[in-house]
């Protein structure tokens, strides 16, 4: 019999494995759902196997979808190994990435992002540019970063912009805060009181820039550097703060402070990772992008890849 197995088909099921369903390991693959489903269909069809239990949370792999697995597990590390080892035969092993920052929370996902690009590229100088910055895209100009995570894409701008994630922001408020039982706030809600935010311009705050701006609304503003002090002030009733959901979970989950829904369809933040065209090219950035991708998405709360 001859075999219909490929590489596609270990890539898909160690996806699903990893992101828990079709919809998202589709979204790890850059494939649809519907991709997905067929491709699985074809290969149990082809074996007359099953490969997972359909409607189960998180999936259930089959023994002989097990078997495929652990035939991934083998294959693919050694693939992507070939594949970084071909890049690097054709264009150097050595580089750097200086890494530029212009959020305070981007540190909470970049660190074990660096730790597994790390692991895959270690001849790589790797750093972050130290502080946060307000002008990240500058240093790309005078050569002082190589990358740099915004929040915005600027076309005026001659550099390239990749892709990262999306991401939910939310309010944060103290248990007995007059708008604790509001299903979500809305522009009003925050006037009269106090936003603590980190110590940056307005328009570097989308809070204040997609929401209260257009609102005509202006608060007092109040800052930290640390995210701590941050729902510190919040608990102790100082003001209310707005976090990516990711950013505030482990202190909703303890209880510390609640967490609500800005605008009935949500406040959505982005980023971007934004470099020189020519960094574009070489291979360890491009695999800097998928990992941190990947690793932020299979990791993080209410995340989804742009």
């Amino acid at each position: 019999m001859k075999s219909t197995l490929e590489l596609r088909h270990l890539k898909t099921l160690h996806a699903l494995r990893q992101a828990g369903s079709l919809l998202r390991a589709g979204a790890l693959l850059n494939l649809t759902q519907s991709a997905l489903s067929h491709q699985i269909k074809h290969l149990e069809d082809y074996y007359a196997i099953t490969l997972f239990e359909r409607k189960t949370v998180p999936v259930r792999f089959t023994p002989a979808g097990e078997r495929l697995l652990k035939l991934a597990d083998a294959v693919l590390p050694q693939v992507a190994e070939a594949e970084r080892d071909l890049a690097r035969m054709v264009q150097g092993e050595s580089g750097q990435l200086r890494i530029a920052v212009e959020c305070h929370t981007c540190f909470d996902w970049l660190m074990p992002a660096m730790d597994v690009f790390r692991g895959r590229w270690p001849e790589v100088e790797l750093d972050i540019v130290s502080g946060f910055q307000a002008d990240p895209i500058g240093l790309l100009y005078g050569h002082r970063a190589d990358v740099a995570i915004v929040a915005e894409t600027d076309p005026d701008e001659t550099v390239d912009y990749h892709a990262l994630f999306s991401f939910e922001i939310v309010a944060l408020v103290a248990h007995d805060h007059p708008l604790a039982d509001k299903e979500f706030l809305v522009a009003a809600d925050f006037a009269g009181d106090t936003l603590i935010t980190y110590p940056v311009p307005d328009d570097m705050l989308d809070i204040v820039r997609l929401v209260l701006k257009p609102a005509g609304v202006a608060v007092e503003r109040r800052t930290t550097e640390l995210t701590v002090a941050m729902l510190q002030l919040v608990a102790s009733h100082r003001g209310i703060a707005t976090l990516p959901l990711w950013a505030a979970q482990n202190y909703v989950n303890r209880d510390y402070v609640r967490a609500k829904r800005i605008n009935r369809e949500g406040l959505t933040g982005r980023l971007f990772a934004a470099c020189l065209p020519e960094m574009s090219e070489k291979p360890y950035f491009t695999d800097f992008v998928s990992s941190t991708r990947e690793s932020c998405y299979l990791s993080l709360d209410s995340v989804e890849l742009l």
